[in-house]
């Protein structure tokens, strides 16, 4: 698992944007006082469920791994020429 150039800046937007659909889906809310951990682990549980994204392996599916399939997911949906996108 090679680690995203702007990793850390995808994960943030993957958890502002995930918690607008989560909202928007009537899953819940993401409240400020919730720890990043749990904040994580909801959306990435909530994009499998939805089957937007493929479930970690068995036993793989720790703190920094989601934060990886979250930045990888979110880095899919910005557009063309967005700043935190790879070249």
């Amino acid at each position: 698992m090679a680690k995203l150039k702007h990793e850390a800046a995808l994960v943030k937007e993957a958890i502002r944007i995930g918690g607008v659909y989560m909202e928007k889906r009537g899953a819940g809310n993401i409240e400020a006082t919730d720890s990043a951990s749990n904040k994580i682990t909801a959306i990435y549980r909530l994009l499998v469920l939805d089957k937007l994204i493929q479930p970690l392996a068995k036993g793989e599916d720790n703190e920094p791994n989601m934060k990886h399939k979250l930045a990888l997911w979110i880095e899919r949906q910005l557009p063309n020429g967005h700043p935190l996108k790879e070249e």
